[in-house]
């Protein structure tokens, strides 16, 4: 059923404002008055100050560093807009939190996904959307619809616009490690080039020893496709051993570049020529790093969602 462009409501935390008012731009409407603020004592304290009786409400809060707190932040602004009687309560979530917490590969650890997902349906969201998850499965960890976006097209087209891909026998897209499979094979046939893998071995939650290439390396120009980067150690380890193979040049690109000083640190001084990356969290942002913005996809989700419109079209990568 189409919705009338007056009965839907954008409500931004604190966690990415900059996003939420660059989707409003597209969307050619203003970001609801909303009052976040925190005590001394550290609680969130939540207000919206506009009459959402009723309405379709969508919520801009990726849950990135802090997270902890953007996720209560997040839980609080949905309980506020329930409340105040939201006909319908949308999460939108550039960026998934805890995601890669999705499985038990250890003896008694949470899969804390899972967890995440139930607090968001408990608190009141009626629906998600997201853009590239770690794992593709964890939309079945909510019990409502999860609509799941690719940036993957927004980065190719930036590659071509940049003529950076142009003959497809000099160019090959790795994957840093042996899950990232399906993402590269992907992002191969939508710029119908080769693909290769490079295994990893994790030494610890900051460092990662690269160890062998399966696929041909030598003399192409080399992108590194991943879902996120904290660190850069995948990364990092993974073009310093393509160039030992004989890598002509070598960029990353990354959905979600959640970038601390030690990320920035080992990017400076890495074979990485450029990190290309969204802007669906606040810091994707330094040196060797372009930012794509992705406002218009997670705005036109938006609308879909809204209109009550088909948003398959969206999900296509290439």
């Amino acid at each position: 059923m189409f919705r009338s462009p007056y009965d839907y409501k954008i409500i931004a935390g604190s966690s990415h404002p900059d996003l939420a008012d660059r989707i409003c731009s597209y969307l050619e409407v203003a970001r609801t008055d909303t009052t976040v603020t925190t005590f001394p004592d550290g609680e969130t304290f939540v207000q919206i100050n506009e009459n959402v009786r009723g309405c379709d409400v969508f919520i801009v809060q990726p849950t990135c560093p802090p997270t902890n707190q953007n996720l209560m932040e997040l839980l609080i602004m949905v309980d506020a807009a329930r409340r105040a009687s939201a006909e319908r309560i949308t999460a939108v979530l550039p960026f998934f939190g805890y995601a890669r917490q999705d499985r038990k590969d250890q003896p008694r650890v949470p899969i804390t996904a899972k967890l995440v997902a139930n607090l968001m349906v408990a608190a009141g969201v009626t629906r998600v959307l997201t853009m590239d998850l770690h794992a593709g499965q964890i939309q079945g960890f909510f019990d409502i619809p999860v609509d799941h976006l690719y940036a993957a097209p927004f980065l190719i087209k930036h590659l071509r616009d940049q003529r950076i891909y142009e003959n497809p026998d000099d160019f090959v897209v790795v994957s840093p490690d042996v899950g990232g499979i399906k993402m590269v094979y992907a992002y191969a046939q939508a710029l119908k080039c080769g693909f290769a893998i490079v295994a990893k071995h994790r030494k610890s939650a900051t460092e990662v020893e690269a160890q062998y290439v399966v696929g041909e390396v030598e003399g192409k120009d080399v992108l590194i496709v991943d879902d996120m980067t904290e660190t850069a150690g995948t990364l990092t380890a993974a073009a310093r051993l393509l160039k030992a193979h004989g890598a002509k040049s070598i960029r990353a690109g990354v959905s979600h570049a959640v970038l601390n000083d030690a990320a920035l640190a080992r990017l400076k001084e890495s074979e990485i020529e450029e990190l290309i990356c969204t802007d669906s969290v606040p810091m994707a942002e330094g040196e060797k790093v372009t930012v794509v913005g992705v406002a218009e996809l997670l705005g036109e989700g938006i609308r879909r969602i809204h209109e009550g419109k088909s948003v398959t079209s969206l999900f296509r990568i290439g």
